[in-house]
Formats: C-alpha cells, sequence, structure tokens
C-alpha cells in the first residue's frame, strides 16, 4: 500500500531535517522526502498539519516483567504503553523469572511479543546464568535466539575474570555488552546519592566513587580486549569524564543515561517520595549538570525510560524499602521535550537520542538485520505523529502501563502522541 503523509512537521537529526514536508510510505517502508517517485499515487493520505512526524522511539531499557512479575505488570499492557508512547522499538532486560539465559525462554518471548503485533522486541540476554555473575552464558546461542547483547542489568558481577572472560568471549564473536558501572561493595546498602541530602534524610548513601571505580575498571578491561560495551545509566560528573576521554581514546563504548536523570535531582527526594527511588540514585545538581553537557557534545549516545513498572505494594512503602523503578514508557517523548525546554539543548538533537542513535546501537548486534529510528528513504516506516502542543496530565487512569508510579503523575506535560506507525501499518490513534 502507498500512503502520503502531507504537511507534517518533520525531525530527523540523521538527515539534518527540520522542517515543514511532505513524507512518502510504500508497504512498510518511507521511500521519499519532498517529492513523490516515479508513478506515485497514493491508497491512502493523512493530514499532518500542526504534527511533529518524527521516527518511532528506540528506548534500550524497558522491563516488560514476563515472565515471572505478571503480578507487577503483562505484556500485552507494557507493549499497549510502549506504542501509546510512541516507543516502536525497546530492549528488554532479562531480570524477569526465570532470566532471559536459555534460548528457548528468549524465543517464547519473541513469539509473545510478536503475537502482539504492537512494538518490536529486542530481547537482552543474561550475561550470567540466573544473573549471579558466576558462569558466563552461552552467548552465541542466545544471539541465535535474538538477543541483541547480554549485561547483568542492576546486578554486580564480584569477581573481575568472569568480566574479562565475558568480554573475551563477546569480542571473538562480535558481540556487545550492556553494563551498568557501580562497584558492588561501595554501592551496597544504599538508597540515595551519598551527600548532604541522604545524610540529612538518614538515608543510606551512593556515592559517585561506585560508578567511577567500576567504570575504570570496564575501561581498562576494553582497552585489553577490544570488546564493544554500552555503558548503561550514567548518573555522574566524573563517570561521564571517563567516558569522554575513552570515546576520544577511541574505545569502543556507546552510553545511555535515564530520561529521569536528566531532569530530576536527590533534592527532589523531598519527604522521602518514594516515587524518585531509582537506580543509580538521583545525583546532585553538578552531575544533572554534567549529563547536559554530555548530551550537547555526544559524550552521551541515547536517553532511555527505564520503564520499570511497580506494583502498590512494592512502591507504597517507606523510602529506603520500597523497591526502586518508575514508569517511563508513555512519558518518555514528552519529558525530552521538557528536557529541551529547560536545558536549552536543540529538541532536534535530543530527538536523535530516543530514535537513530539508541537505532544504531541495537543495530550493533549480529541479530538484527537493519537499525530502526530513522526517516531515511529505504528505511522503516516506523513514524510516530505527535501534537506538540497538545496539554495532558499523566494520571494513573491515563496511563496504560500496570506501573502507575511516576514523579509526574500529577504535572502537566506539553506534546502528547496521536497516531503511531510500525513498518507502515496503524498501531496506535488517539
Amino acid at each position: 500500500m502507498k500512503q502520503l503523509i502531507r504537511a507534517g512537521h518533520l525531525l530527523d537529526l540523521s538527515q539534518n531535517i527540520d522542517r515543514v514536508a511532505d513524507l512518502y510510505l510504500e508497504n512498510d517502508r518511507v521511500v521519499a522526502i519532498d517529492q513523490a517517485p516515479n508513478n506515485f499515487r497514493a491508497d491512502l493520505e493523512h493530514d499532518a498539519s500542526g504534527q511533529w512526524i518524527i521516527p518511532g522511539l528506540v528506548d534500550l531499557s524497558a522491563r516488560l516483567r514476563e515472565p515471572g512479575f505478571e503480578f507487577k505488570s503483562a505484556l500485552e499492557s507494557e507493549l499497549q504503553a510502549a506504542i501509546a508512547g510512541g516507543v516502536t522499538s525497546l530492549a528488554c532486560p532479562p531480570d524477569t523469572d526465570p532470566t532471559l539465559d536459555e534460548p528457548g525462554l528468549v524465543k517464547m518471548l519473541k513469539f509473545r511479543t510478536q503475537s502482539l503485533n504492537l512494538s518490536r522486541v529486542y530481547p537482552l540476554g543474561a550475561l550470567t546464568v540466573g544473573l549471579k555473575g558466576e558462569i558466563i552464558t552461552e552467548m552465541a546461542e542466545l544471539s541465535e535466539a535474538g538477543c541483541v547483547g547480554f549485561t547483568q542489568v542492576n546486578e554486580a558481577i564480584i569477581d573481575t575474570q568472569v568480566i574479562l572472560r565475558a568480554m573475551q568471549y563477546a569480542r571473538s564473536f562480535g558481540f556487545s555488552l550492556w553494563i551498568q558501572p557501580t562497584d558492588y561493595y561501595l554501592g551496597r546498602g544504599g538508597v540515595a546519592h551519598g551527600g548532604p541530602v541522604a545524610s540529612r534524610l538518614g538515608l543510606s548513601g551512593i556515592p559517585a566513587s561506585a560508578e567511577v571505580v567500576a567504570l575504570n575498571t570496564l575501561l581498562e578491561l576494553v582497552r585489553i580486549t577490544g570488546c564493544t560495551v554500552h555503558l548503561c545509566r550514567l548518573s555522574t560528573a566524573a563517570g561521564i569524564e571517563l567516558v569522554r576521554k575513552a570515546k576520544l581514546e577511541g574505545l569502543p563504548i556507546t552510553a545511555d543515561v535515564s530520561i529521569y536523570h536528566t531532569l530530576l535531582i536527590d533534592v527532589d527526594i523531598g519527604f522521602f517520595d518514594s516515587n524518585y527511588r531509582v537506580t543509580p540514585p538521583l545525583r546532585s545538581q553538578r552531575d544533572r549538570d554534567a549529563i547536559w553537557a554530555g548530551l550537547r557534545d555526544a559524550t552521551i549516545d541515547a536517553i532511555c525510560s527505564d520503564h520499570t513498572p511497580m506494583d502498590d505494594d512494592a512502591k507504597l512503602l517507606p523510602f529506603a524499602d520500597a523497591e526502586p523503578g518508575l514508569t517511563g514508557l508513555e512519558l518518555l517523548l514528552p519529558l525530552t521535550v521538557k528536557l529541551s525546554e529547560i536545558s536549552k539543548i536543540p529538541l532536534v538533537q535530543l530527538l536523535a537520542c530516543v530514535t537513530t542513535k539508541p537505532g544504531k546501537i541495537i543495530a550493533g548486534s549480529l541479530a538484527v538485520t537493519e537499525p530502526p529510528g530513522s526517516l531515511v528513504p529505504g528505511s522503516l516506516a516506523d513514524l510516530v505523529f505527535f501534537d506538540p502542543l497538545q496539554h495532558w496530565i499523566p494520571s494513573p487512569s491515563a496511563l496504560r502501563s500496570q506501573g502507575k508510579h511516576t514523579p509526574y503523575a500529577k504535572q502537566e506535560l506539553m506534546g502528547m502522541v496521536m497516531q503511531v506507525m510500525v513498518g507502515g501499518q496503524l498501531r496506535f490513534k488517539r
């Protein structure tokens, strides 16, 4: 089928496009911008006047909670949340029950997600069996089953020899490791950023050095092995500076931050509000400013939602007892718009951090044939129609995710996803 999207404001940094233009689709592909291909006659036209047309968002961390945690959320509800938020592609971590450390479990998850016919799902495989940090998984078999990378999620590997062997294994096959740098001993038992706010509130702290020490170790092992590593959820100024220098050195690394860490700081915890409990913890204003600088100069490649749906039993507790994690799939795009407003970073540059750049990170996997997140002719027609002037409040009733916990539950946000296509097919319309 041939479709014409007329007079939308196209935003795609990969082509330096930030203007009103017509977009032409054929079957599941973008085929042209501005000028119709020869003999093109649209079977269907869409009037996108007053709306932004952007590539479908690519989220590098969204927990779907299946198998094993259906009491917190269901696969269907979270994929509906994803598509309603304009997230057409997402990577899901392996911290399920059972852990995604066997090919059969990965194939089952992919079958379930494909049968729902919503967003594209790219599983991450467990780096070690059961995420216990002891025995490396069969990465080659997991890659054949569809895993795009391998991670410990928030579970630390204490034995550095295990990380070294994992990097050597991954390097020999061309796999990438996705690692959140946190030193186990320095971060053990902490619930908030180690600083004056945590001290005043009587909360145990996780110092910035927990990230920095782990990063130094990881970067040295990358130098030794040449393994491709994606660094997940950076949160400190010192850590970002290490990554900046490592990239200038030419190390094969990429990095992301969560959308909440770009907007919030430790002071926002206020009076022990568990809706601000995340991993890593919200850091200081200096750290947040460093995140902004890292986004400006491309030290940080991607912004993710770090979507972690929680039920009330896990969240409505004293701050130190509540489980870390917030909902984010439906908020990633409007919060990115908000970030542009307050940081003064050009919106088209930030949109690349939730579309094209994370798409390239996923496409670095042997299990992916082409990158999502672009409007380049020939690319997948994954599109978001976004009304930048629409105001809304993400109240629990407004969220499709079973996870309702977010600091922005009672705050008005600017911009709303109106329509979403995946492969040229309409998957969501408000």
